[in-house]
């Protein structure tokens, strides 16, 4: 049974990086956490999506906006937090001439979760992924579901059926797999914010988030784009056992609303929640109502697991 507590305000939180290995890939991962690191509340693996590493997404910091950082606030509240940049982004490797499709960070995941297991006796996951990244986590769940104790998936497609932001990327389909990486800039962030519903983020949490992405990279990998828009599904509900939380902004652009309930009504464990995030478009860890949505997200991840009885 996990057993909520009360956040440790102005705790001392420690940052640590760490490095593992996919082959000859070598993937970098960051570590928050408070006091001890394996963390009282469980372990927290937070998966980026496809346009920005993880740290950004993940630890950004915003004076004056309480818990711009999603690891803060979990550290904070008793858990350990963990992401990792996908192979292609970040401070990850990048000199493989691949397009770091979904399956390959599926790949990562598992790479990652491996080694956070050795160094820290880990035996779970509490697993969160936005938009590519939750195809990622999905797919990763799916393939090791020993390893995931809950499971969010925020921002998340299934068939695409619904998408009005897909069906505008479609038409670069040809140019997305022409190569393997697509130029990222300034102008591209404050799209991400400005296709939906603008106005759900504050100007300052755009430009410090664009600030993160483009100190890291001017070039992201093209691979999770083709996914969504020519291979879709990759991913099978039927075979995602772990109690699976979908989180779908009210303006997202990328969620169809039909496409997940179809998804949501073929998840087979019955533990399960559907969370419509009033105010919220895209990129829900930078909008206005954030903090709204990290509630909703510790809310499920200590939750008390269900009692059945026969």
């Amino acid at each position: 049974m996990t057993i909520a507590t009360s956040p440790q305000a102005g705790a001392k939180i420690t940052g640590q990086e760490h490095w593992t290995r996919k082959g000859d890939v070598k993937l970098f991962l960051w570590e928050k956490f408070v006091g001890s690191p394996q963390g009282r509340q469980g372990t927290v693996l937070f998966v980026h999506g496809s346009s920005m590493g993880s740290q950004p997404t993940f630890d950004l910091q915003v004076p004056g906006r309480p818990y711009s950082s999603a690891m803060d606030y979990f550290a904070e509240r008793g858990f350990g937090t963990w992401c990792v940049d996908m192979e292609g982004y970040g401070r990850s490797d990048k000199h493989r001439d691949i397009n770091c499709d979904i399956a390959n960070g599926a790949d990562d995941l598992a790479a990652a979760s491996e080694y956070i297991m050795k160094t820290r006796g880990v035996k779970q996951f509490f697993v969160y992924g936005i938009s590519s990244g939750a195809l990622r986590a999905a797919l990763f769940a799916q393939r090791h579901p020993e390893r995931v104790k809950r499971l969010a998936l925020d921002a998340f497609v299934w068939t695409g059926e619904g998408s009005p932001t897909l069906n505008e990327r479609r038409k670069k389909l040809p140019e997305f797999r022409s190569r393997n990486r697509r130029p990222i800039d300034r102008a591209f962030v404050y799209s991400i914010f400005n296709r939906d519903h603008p106005g759900c983020a504050e100007e300052r949490t755009i430009n410090a988030f664009a600030d993160a992405i483009l100190a890291l990279e001017d070039s992201v990998p093209t691979g999770t784009y083709v996914d969504m828009c020519s291979k879709l599904p990759v991913v099978d509900p039927e075979r995602i056992t772990a109690p699976t939380l979908i989180m779908r902004g009210q303006f997202d652009g990328i969620a169809g609303f039909d496409d997940l309930t179809e998804f949501f009504k073929r998840l087979p464990n019955p533990d399960k929640q559907f969370a419509v995030m009033a105010g919220v478009s895209h990129a829900s860890f930078q909008q206005i109502n954030y903090l709204m949505v990290y509630h909703i997200l510790h809310s499920f991840f200590t939750q008390p697991d269900p009692i059945y009885r026969g």
